[in-house]
């Protein structure tokens, strides 16, 4: 595809050579002469110039590349359209496995293409053009949209609710047992019955060995457009609000209600039974037991604003220094005294 093609198709500005052909797509510091790359985050701005690509997507404010350049209010976005271009997933197939299992009260919509040892229980309801790969699993009375995609070892638990276009990357489950557990006289665990439901919205998508347990009673909800990274446990009765991130190893305790826009870094644990407002952030391995206000960007632990958060940090950083202070003053209030 020419560069003059691709930057119609994106709605890009066009500077340099139009005519070049451009053959695939590659980050900045491993891209080829044939492929385009772009500039989202500052700390590659050197890499520009030695970037061996033959055009480059970047913002109207940056300084002129070496190579051509397509000018894009959101490079990372268009990056992202411009992937889709060159590189189409594998379709797959209408049809049914022989190995895998339906149950005869299961109802499947049409276009479904179930792999090999598949299991859906009684009473499930499936809708249009579903995806199920090899070892999916979906209990009984489950209730799923269309356009749902399963990788394999995807669990979806009994009566759970999953709406249109969800995805569930590789051994994601969805309602699992929340962890409820009531101790007794004699110090043992009495387990809760987790009788509540966990719900996915409309086109959100779990990934790899994350876990959105089920509730106690009422139920788990991650609301539309939502995205929940590998390794994230999503605690039973908790609620992700509308296009949220979290982020991978991220850890809701029951009961943790995350507002809209929000964005939860790597590795944030939040305690239960608390409330983090919309578009509120939280830096990477931030701990989190209180409520956190709407718009708020949340660091460290406890967590605290970020700009105190740094403030303390740097204090931190000082502390032999401090340290040495105070000991050299007491030294010499002490002399003082004495003398």
């Amino acid at each position: 595809m020419r560069l003059s093609e691709l930057a119609r198709h994106l709605n890009c500005t066009l500077e340099g050579d139009g005519a070049v052909e451009i053959t695939g797509v590659a980050g900045i510091e491993e891209a080829q002469p044939g492929q385009l790359t772009f500039l989202a985050n500052p700390r590659y701005r050197a890499a520009v110039k030695s970037t061996r690509a033959s055009a480059i997507l970047l913002a109207p404010s940056e300084p002129q590349p070496p190579v051509a350049a397509l000018r894009s209010q959101n490079p990372y976005l268009d990056f992202a359209r411009a992937l889709e271009l060159f590189y189409q997933p594998p379709a797959y197939s209408p049809g049914i496995h022989p190995t895998a299992v339906i149950a005869a009260s299961a109802r499947i919509g049409a276009g479904a293409h179930v792999g090999p040892y598949c299991f859906v229980a009684e009473d499930v309801e499936i809708g249009k053009n579903a995806v199920l790969h090899s070892h999916v699993v979906i209990y009984r009375g489950a209730r799923i949209g269309d356009e749902f995609v399963a990788h394999a070892h995807a669990v979806v638990r009994e009566y759970c609710r999953l709406g249109n276009r969800v995805t569930l990357q590789n051994s994601a489950v969805i309602g699992a047992d929340g962890f409820g557990f009531a101790k007794q006289s004699d110090g043992s665990w009495y387990k809760i019955l987790q009788s509540g439901a966990a719900v996915l919205e409309d086109d959100v998508e779990v990934q790899a060995l994350a876990a959105v347990d089920r509730a106690t009673v009422g139920e788990t909800r991650i609301r539309k457009g939502a995205k929940v990274d590998n390794l994230v446990q999503v605690g039973h009765a908790s609620k992700v609000g509308e296009h949220t991130l979290l982020c991978s190893q991220v850890g809701l305790a029951g009961s943790t209600e995350i507002g809209n826009h929000c964005i939860l870094a790597g590795q944030v644990g939040a305690a239960g039974h608390l409330q983090i407002g919309d578009g509120a952030i939280l830096t990477a391995q931030s701990g989190v037991p209180n409520d956190v206000p709407a718009g708020a960007t949340y660091s460290g632990y406890p967590a605290m604003e970020n700009k105190q958060w740094l403030k303390c940090a740097a204090v931190y950083n000082r502390l032999p220094e401090l340290q040495k202070t105070v000991r050299e003053l007491k030294a010499e209030l002490e002399r003082l005294r004495s003398s």
